[in-house]
């Protein structure tokens, strides 16, 4: 565990040391109002460290581990390292000022996952999206905002795109409604980039980008866009992640994320195959 959480970054290193946490608890079987009272915090706090949402004191975590019986000095000593580690910022943490903590959450998430299943019905999902077109859509909603902090949000999506190069690149496989690619965000010539450049990125061997056409009618993905994450870690479950106008939705438990993977498995049905991907963007760059 203490291995895998290194690559994954202090987001999942959470995640872990929480479910950790979570296990060791249940196995001794303490309560969460015990626990919280030996680490002089409320009930809600307990939940909060055992879902990985917030950072780790060590004297609580040690203090947990006198509560749950672990007394064994490499045993602990791998869990204090673990607690540590996961209080180390990621490199997401320097976009704090333009970023709300609940979006953090998720770059951290994505950052770590080894899967990204998306489904998208109105914008092109922001893994694949030009610089022009994200500056386009950033400036959708987040009109009046100063010059400066509009580019740090490009630039936030942009480094976030490395996440599908190199070595340990993440695969990516996107189900697009029709309209998100016909709708001229930024312009035409913008969105002719935006085109080019999905042709190109679609060539590499860990992204797949699937289409909903409009004579599909109806579709199963009825309650709108949401993101699917997997992690390589056997410890940590796939996480549903749904955006709102001031806010986020995460699900994990097994019956939520069996549902929105039968969904996207309908949705890929559904949609084009992904071998004619690029003969329709050919046939949309010749529209516009």
């Amino acid at each position: 565990m203490r291995d895998a959480g290194a690559r994954s970054g202090p987001t999942v290193l959470r995640l872990l040391l929480g479910a950790q946490l979570r296990r060791l608890r249940k196995q001794s079987g303490i309560t969460p109002e015990k626990a919280a009272s030996t680490i002089r915090a409320s009930h809600a706090k307990i939940s909060r460290l055992e879902l990985g949402r917030v950072g780790f004191k060590e004297r609580d975590v040690a203090d947990l581990l006198t509560l749950y019986g672990i007394v064994d000095p490499d045993d602990r000593a791998a869990l204090l390292t673990l607690a540590r580690q996961a209080n180390v910022p990621g490199w997401w943490h320097k976009y704090s000022d333009v970023v709300p903590d609940w979006f953090e959450f998720y770059v951290g998430l994505e950052e770590a996952t080894s899967v990204i299943r998306c489904y998208e019905l109105q914008f092109v999902p922001g893994l694949l999206q030009t610089q022009e077109y994200a500056r386009a859509v950033v400036l959708l909603g987040n009109a009046g905002r100063a010059g400066d902090d509009v580019e740090r949000r490009v630039d936030l999506r942009m480094r976030r795109q490395q996440r599908l190069t190199g070595p340990s690149a993440a695969t990516l496989w996107a189900v697009v409604d029709e309209a998100a690619l016909r709708r001229p965000i930024g312009g035409a010539k913008v969105m002719r980039a935006q085109i080019e450049h999905l042709i190109e990125v679609t060539r590499r061997p860990n992204v797949t980008l699937q289409v909903v056409p409009f004579d599909r009618g109806g579709h199963s993905a009825s309650g709108g866009p949401f993101t699917i994450l997997r992690f390589n870690e056997p410890e940590l479950p796939d996480v549903v992640y749904m955006e709102q106008l001031t806010s986020a939705l995460y699900l994990d438990k097994p019956e939520d994320t069996e549902a929105y993977t039968q969904v996207m498995n309908a949705l890929c049905v559904e949609a084009r195959p992904a071998s004619r991907t690029t003969a329709f963007l050919e046939e949309l760059l010749a529209d516009l």
